[in-house]
């Protein structure tokens, strides 16, 4: 009897190409699928909650697949974790309704940009947090976070590929900054992202410590509608998939 499985996997994104697969470099897919097919013995057909790009990590990263394996829930997680490699791992495995879909059933999801804010760069968290050197005032990029708030079109927080273009609204619901030591931490949730969102949005922060902007000039690059106006792309190692809702 098919069922429908919800798989909640975190991986280190520093070895991958992103989540999705790409004929000559390695993804968190191609792992997973190759797991995947060590415990059901077929190629499972999977729907994953997002697309991560080379080098972002995900704390919580969702799959849904429809299986007739009879391996159950508990054991396909144990299973799973026994064939992945030590960077990617299962946290939770358990069946859903038929119609659920980790991409189309998502409510939201929240992302950490994770910054290394001291003169001496830290060799643990080398692909893990950007490195900048000089002082940051959160206070002030929190204030300016702050301007992302609401439902506003992200044209100029966004790169546009050869993607549809579409509607390019979202609903940002937290935004904020934070000190944690000599770490500060951008934590952002919204209803939906656009490629290079949140990177191109930590870009602009930089820039308002830099002085090149203010806070008050967030809202209107967001009117402004133009991606020469925001800030550059922040390097892919300081990003995290935080958490995903349902």
């Amino acid at each position: 009897m098919e069922r429908n499985l919800l798989i909640t996997i975190a991986y280190d994104g520093a070895a991958y190409h992103g989540w999705q697969i790409q004929e000559n470099a390695l993804t968190v897919q191609e792992v997973f699928q190759k797991a995947l097919f060590s415990v059901t013995g077929k190629q499972e057909e999977l729907k994953a909650c997002s697309r991560t790009d080379t080098g972002v990590h995900a704390r919580e990263f969702c799959i849904s697949l429809k299986t007739g394996s009879a391996v159950s829930s508990e054991r396909m997680a144990a299973a799973l974790n026994h064939y992945l490699p030590p960077d990617v791992a299962v946290l939770s495995c358990r069946e859903v309704p038929m119609d659920f879909h980790a991409r189309y059933s998502c409510k939201g999801k929240e992302y950490c940009y994770e910054i290394w804010n001291h003169p001496v760069r830290s060799p643990f968290l080398k692909d893990r947090a950007l490195h900048y050197w000089y002082p940051l005032n959160e206070k002030l990029l929190d204030r300016a976070a702050k301007g992302y708030l609401g439902s506003h079109d992200f044209s100029s927080f966004c790169t546009l590929d050869r993607r549809e273009r579409g509607d390019l609204t979202r609903r940002v619901t937290r935004s904020q900054v934070e000190r944690r030591g000599d770490k500060v931490i951008f934590t952002v949730a919204a209803d939906g992202f656009l490629y290079n969102m949140v990177r191109i949005m930590t870009g602009t922060l930089l820039r308002v410590q830099e002085g090149k902007l203010s806070p008050e000039d967030i809202p209107c690059i967001l009117e402004a509608r133009d991606r020469s106006r925001a800030g550059p792309t922040a390097p892919a190692c300081g990003l995290y998939l935080n958490r995903v809702f349902y």
